[in-house]
């Protein structure tokens, strides 16, 4: 079994926009990958992204910057 760590989790409410979030990551060289919605989050779409805790203020500067939409940022240990 795979060593449960923390992890950034932000999810979506469509996967239009995990899709979109997923491109601009990749553009920005936020190291991550969309997953499916972990069962302690609820969310409108089945996707979300997951990286490392320390790029944690990189997403929210990108969302800033290209006003991406997304549900919710969360901290987990998955």
């Amino acid at each position: 079994m795979r060593k449960k760590v923390q992890q950034v989790v932000v999810s979506f409410e469509t996967t239009t926009q995990a899709m979109a979030f997923e491109l601009m990551a990749k553009e920005f060289n936020i190291k991550g990958r969309l997953i499916p919605v972990p069962r302690d989050i609820t969310a409108g779409c089945g996707l979300a992204w997951r990286s490392d805790p320390d790029t944690k203020s990189e997403i929210e500067e990108l969302i800033k910057q290209k006003s991406l939409i997304i549900d919710c940022i969360y901290e987990l240990i998955i």
